[in-house]
C-alpha cells in the first residue's frame, strides 16, 4: 500500500511539472509569434497601430489566463489529490 501512495505521489509530481513546462512554453512561444506578427503588421501599415496594439494586449492577457488555469489545476492535484483521497 505505501509503495502505492508513493507510485500516484511520484506520478502526480510528474504531471505537475508537465503541465507546467509545456504550459509556459505554448504560452511564450504564443505570446512570441503575436508579438512578432504585431511588428510586421505595424510597420505595414502605421496608422492602425493603436488598434492592432489593444487586440494584441487582449490576446496576451488571454494566453497568460490560459497559463494560470493550468497552474492553478497543478496546483489542486500539488495540495489536494483528489486520486489520494480515493484509497484512504
Amino acid at each position: 500500500m505505501q509503495q502505492f501512495l508513493a507510485d500516484i505521489q511520484g506520478f502526480t509530481a510528474l504531471a505537475i511539472g508537465i503541465i507546467i513546462g509545456l504550459g509556459a512554453l505554448g504560452a511564450s512561444i504564443g505570446i512570441g509569434i503575436m508579438g512578432s506578427k504585431f511588428l510586421e503588421a505595424a510597420a505595414r501599415q502605421p496608422e492602425l497601430m493603436p488598434q492592432l496594439q489593444v487586440r494584441m494586449f487582449l490576446l496576451a492577457g488571454l494566453i497568460d489566463a490560459a497559463y494560470l488555469i493550468g497552474v492553478a489545476l497543478a496546483f489542486f492535484f500539488a495540495f489536494a489529490n483528489p486520486l489520494l483521497a480515493v484509497i484512504k
